[in-house]
């Protein structure tokens, strides 16, 4: 039993910190892990709150939770938000690598923002597979019709009206349920035309977010020269500080969901 003059706590930080210098024996180490010693008390609040992100997934079959969502008495929304901005897995990178896998074995969409998309878009797309394989069909899932709270109906109306402001990947998902964008009577050539721009204006934007997305996560920062440029892995130059002030130039032409897409990488003026 510890005494006054050494209180437990301290011990247990002394025994830490020699763990981590690696001047304690193994033996020492079985020891005190038999007793239930934990090395890292920040990987065991991971544990703890990943723990109850699997219980959150289990319900809601994603992990694009809302910020007030809760699971096991844990905040687990507000947890995962704060994982999914720049720096929040830890700066050890070996750490936030083992930390990203082990969310990824959950749900592999838990951070949608690398993939180009919103945490609420993930959720009402999550909503509309469920209903769907609830035996619901697209025509019965008019505005109104919820799952978790969530409007889907008014959701799906948006998708198909939006179409071309998704990008390849969203329209691809949408697609393997049914989804189809709206058809509106165009002439022939205008339509063409406009499918061909929307698209590269969404390839683009794709393309800046990604780039953005990396930017931020290296520099742990918003603020980026007007003249940076960002090399993608595939190799592509994006003229980043470019292509942010474009943004803000055109911020009410931009879609609901770019600038929740802005938003939620930490650029105030798109909120």
């Amino acid at each position: 039993m510890h005494d006054a003059h050494h209180p437990l706590g301290r011990w247990l930080s002394d025994q830490r910190r020699a763990f981590r210098a690696g001047t304690m024996s193994g033996k020492r180490v079985d020891e005190l892990e038999e007793l239930g010693m934990i090395w890292d008390t920040a990987d065991a609040a991971f544990a703890e709150n990943l723990a109850a992100a699997r219980t959150y997934y289990a319900e809601a079959g994603t992990l694009a939770a809302p910020r007030h969502a809760t699971a096991l008495d844990k905040p687990v929304g507000q947890w995962l938000t704060n994982l999914r901005r720049p720096g929040g897995l830890g700066k050890d990178p070996e750490r936030a690598q083992r930390r990203a896998e082990q969310l990824a074995a959950i749900d592999p969409d838990w951070n949608p923002g690398h993939s180009g998309w919103t945490v609420d878009w993930q959720r009402h797309y999550t909503g509309l597979r469920v209903l769907l394989k609830d035996g619901g069909t697209l025509d019965e899932i008019l505005p109104g019709v919820t799952y978790r709270g969530d409007d889907i109906g008014r959701w799906l109306a948006r998708q198909d009206r939006d179409w071309a402001r998704l990008n390849s990947e969203q329209q691809r998902r949408l697609g393997e349920v049914g989804v189809k964008p709206a058809v509106r009577p165009q002439k022939a050539s205008t339509r063409a035309n406009a499918k061909a721009g929307a698209a590269k204006g969404s390839d683009a934007f794709q393309r800046g977010i990604q780039a953005l997305t990396q930017y931020i996560q290296r520099e742990e920062k918003t603020v980026v020269g007007r003249q940076h440029v960002e090399e993608l892995p595939d190799g592509t130059s994006v003229r980043l500080g470019i292509f942010l002030t474009n943004q803000k130039s055109r911020r009410d032409r931009l879609s609901e969901q770019q600038l929740a897409t802005l938003a939620e990488l930490g650029l105030a003026w798109a909120s």
